[in-house]
């Protein structure tokens, strides 16, 4: 079986040039295909031939967010439909899955706003799927050590979604010089606690404040577990 990402023109047409000995089982957030997996009215739907006619996962119960992790429900799905499983057993299982902390993990929702830890994210890539996975206006927490990014990969998702940023590091000036214009509010502060209770004083219910840093972490923290960690201590002491 070969479980691939339809809406990956490269690989799309390195498989056209090719006869593949394996059933093949597409994934693909913007079209409905049969065979395979795909995204539509909020829910990821299966089909396999002779198998699986049609079964559906609502996004709202899974217990990860964002498209990439869509792809990544939609593969692990198929693969554990061709091992054999049920569809009732694929459904329990998801049900208990907890993401890996630092991961877009949610701590805590604090007088209707959610507070959620991503300090894994130390790229511009990693920040430009968290920004993907939320619906909600944004407080956007970044900074630490910048390694040569290039911020223009999120620069319209920041516009679009991203209501304030506040940069949290020790040298915040290339995030000013880049971010301040470009969303409604900028702070820049050192200190954990300044940036939380910033985030907080911005945000209404509804809004999510995001750490998703973009950088490393070792100009105030020991790594990004520690960031991470630091942030969910004082996110539930604020609460």
């Amino acid at each position: 079986t070969f479980i691939f990402n339809a809406d990956d023109a490269t690989l799309t047409g390195e498989i056209e040039k090719r006869r593949l000995p394996a059933a093949m089982l597409p994934v693909s957030l913007k079209t409905g295909q049969a065979p395979g997996g795909f995204l539509s009215e909020g829910k990821l739907n299966f089909r396999i031939p002779g198998r699986i006619e049609n079964y559906e996962i609502a996004l709202s119960d899974l217990p990860v967010k964002g498209p990439h992790n869509y792809l990544n429900v939609m593969c692990a799905v198929l693969a554990a439909l061709q091992a054999g499983a049920s569809t009732e057993s694929i459904t329990g299982a998801l049900g208990t899955f907890q993401n890996a902390p630092h991961r877009l993990e949610k701590v805590a929702t604090i007088r209707g706003v959610e507070y959620v830890n991503d300090s894994k994210a130390t790229n511009v890539d990693s920040v430009y799927y968290a920004l993907q996975s939320f619906d909600s206006p944004i407080i956007l927490l970044l900074g630490g050590v910048d390694k040569g990014n290039d911020y223009s990969a999120i620069k319209e998702l920041v516009a679009g979604k991203v209501k304030g940023v506040v940069a949290l590091g020790r040298d915040n000036a290339k995030l000013e010089a880049y971010f301040k214009d470009l969303t409604p509010a900028f702070f820049s502060t050192d200190d954990l606690d300044r940036a939380i209770a910033k985030a907080s004083e911005w945000a209404v219910p509804g809004d999510v404040v995001l750490l998703s840093p973009a950088c490393a972490s070792f100009d105030l923290f020991k790594n990004y577990e520690d960031r991470g960690n630091r942030f969910r201590e004082a996110t539930l002491k604020l609460a």
